[in-house]
């Protein structure tokens, strides 16, 4: 297996951590929300929902450039489903990944190709859906949902 990304966590609180990305790459700071933490920085499922919708939204780039099409932006909204499993603790049940897209769909000849295949090119997503239900809807500037 090949290394991938290395990050250092360190806790700076109680449960406040620094998240080093190394060098060259500013820090970020993490915590919990309240009653247990402050609500000073992202929690672990804003993370890991964050890292799905970003790398969905530069697969999707990546596949709107192999087929010249401009979508003129591309932005995402993504959310944590919370569900408690057998034991009662609670686990992320699924993340719904909403992206949007600036241009029309007519403006984009070719988008019917770039849906068929940009998801399989996305190694958060592909990975994390092994254990985390993700789904993924796409729309276009007038709100019309393309996949």
């Amino acid at each position: 297996m090949d290394a991938g990304p290395t990050i250092r966590i360190t806790q700076v609180g109680a449960y406040v951590f620094t998240v080093d990305f190394g060098a060259g790459l500013s820090g970020l700071l993490t915590d919990e929300a309240p009653p247990v933490g402050g609500g000073t920085g992202p929690i672990p499922e804003q993370l890991l929902a964050s890292g799905v919708a970003n790398c969905l939204c530069a697969s999707l780039v990546f596949a709107l450039g192999k087929f010249r099409q401009d979508a003129q932006g591309v932005a995402a909204e993504a959310t944590c489903r919370m569900a408690r499993n057998p034991e009662g603790r609670l686990r992320i049940g699924g993340i719904a990944v909403r992206i949007r897209l600036g241009a029309a769909a007519e403006a984009m000849p070719r988008i019917d190709r770039v849906l068929e295949q940009f998801e399989r090119f996305c190694t958060v997503s592909e990975s994390v859906k092994a254990g985390i239900p993700v789904t993924v809807s796409v729309e276009d500037a007038d709100g019309a949902r393309l996949a």
